[in-house]
């Protein structure tokens, strides 16, 4: 009998998937691809007479299924997965992911979720092992998504990079609610607000924007739609419909809190940041193999996010935020490397027993998401790098740290 074996054990597990014990496929590339990859099973009739003497055969051999032929680059999701790992460790963090693509064509170089697990012994895992983060898991991203605000932003021209807004006090009053930043400033650009990830003034500027605006470009961003056709369990995040949203809600957006999204929702929306503006469908499947006809997946631009001279302005930005910012660790010697950080506080939530209904209780004073977002090099992009960290516990807990 047929045996599905996989030589790497847990390398790109989440990506490729498992098969069960009748080969069919459960989880990743294995399940969405399943009806191209398994062939048809082959058959032989035989014909008997009444004491059973087979006198005619007839066999019908079997077909073979079709190659795929992968985006990942094996090395890369090594690096990603041995440096995941030891993240996670080092901080004594719950999970993560790693997201690595190209942004000029959408090609998925690598992805990885911890924890993980072996496809060939998948029976005694747990569905939190199986589970692929970088497309199912939503989070809050924080101050990464300042990246949106201040696109939309300058596509408006409601802001200009050198404009000075006064953070002295170190919080601003949205209806009856206050929001603060880490620590207070005086007088900022609106680059040094991003640099400095300033909460106080990307709220300014979100309210500016308003509801409708705002909602606009965090939709042409790709947040709310499932992006890739490669994972059908892909979840499209959650945002809400502008007529919903008031200005305390607008201020949320604004500095990355009531908005939820996948690690390759955020890290396709940097990409078109780095690509000049243009929103592209992430692959992982590059090419169909089959009775000697190779059928490619041509890049697929889904729509124009921002124009060119906007995303300049962002990438500018965001090389100063690696440069002297809050992601001065990400600099890579011989680079110029553009990026953002993001810190988040997780919601607090429990389940009721009686009904099961999901109750949340605010947000948590020690509990986050630590996360970077960037691109290399940054004059000509080859690589979005976007990785995840849930709950770390040890040695600092922001993202321009962990």
């Amino acid at each position: 009998e047929s045996h599905r074996f996989y030589p790497n054990r847990e390398l790109a597990a989440h990506l490729l998937g498992y098969v069960g014990t009748e080969n069919q496929g459960l989880g990743g590339i294995e399940s969405t691809y399943d009806e191209d990859i398994k062939g048809s099973p082959g058959q032989v009739l035989l014909q008997r007479d009444a004491k059973q003497r087979a006198f005619s055969r007839v066999d019908r051999l079997p077909t073979t299924g079709a190659t795929l032929e992968l985006t990942i680059d094996k090395y890369l999701q090594h690096i990603a997965e041995r440096e995941l790992r030891a993240g996670v460790e080092t901080h004594n963090a719950d999970a993560g992911s790693v997201v690595m693509l190209n942004p000029q064509t959408g090609e998925i170089l690598a992805l990885a979720s911890e924890p993980t697990f072996n496809p060939n012994a998948f029976e005694g895992t747990s569905p939190n092992q199986r589970r692929n983060r970088a497309v199912q898991d939503l989070y809050e991203p924080g101050s990464t998504f300042k990246v949106v605000t201040a696109s939309a932003a300058f596509e408006e021209r409601v802001v200009h990079r050198d404009e000075i807004f006064d953070v002295s006090a170190g919080a601003i009053r949205v209806g009856g609610r206050v929001i603060s930043d880490y620590s207070p400033n005086g007088e900022l650009s609106f680059t040094d607000v991003m640099v400095k990830s300033r909460n106080v003034g990307a709220v300014s500027v979100g309210l500016r924007l308003g509801a409708e605006r705002l909602s606009r470009y965090v939709r042409r961003f790709g947040f709310g739609e499932t992006l890739s056709p490669d994972f059908p369990s892909e979840s499209p995040g959650i945002v809400w419909d502008p007529s919903d949203l008031n200005d305390s809600a607008v201020a949320s957006i604004s500095m990355g809190y009531q908005v939820s999204v996948t690690p390759l929702q955020m890290a396709a929306a940097v990409a078109a940041v780095a690509n000049g503006g243009e929103l592209i469908q992430p692959r992982v499947v590059r090419a169909v193999m089959q009775n000697g006809i190779r059928q490619e997946f041509e890049p697929r631009v889904i729509r124009r996010a921002i124009s060119n001279e906007t995303a300049a302005e962002l990438t500018s930005i965001m090389e100063s935020v690696v440069e002297r910012g809050t992601a001065r660790r990400a600099q890579v010697p011989g680079y110029t490397v553009a990026g953002k950080t993001g810190t988040a506080s997780k919601l607090v939530q429990s389940t009721d027993p009686d009904t099961g209904r999901v109750i949340t209780h605010g947000y948590s004073e020690n509990n986050n998401y630590a996360s970077f977002v960037g691109f290399v090099p940054s004059d000509r992009p080859r690589l979005v790098v976007l990785v995840t960290i849930d709950t770390p516990r040890n040695g600092g807990n922001t993202g321009g740290v962990v």
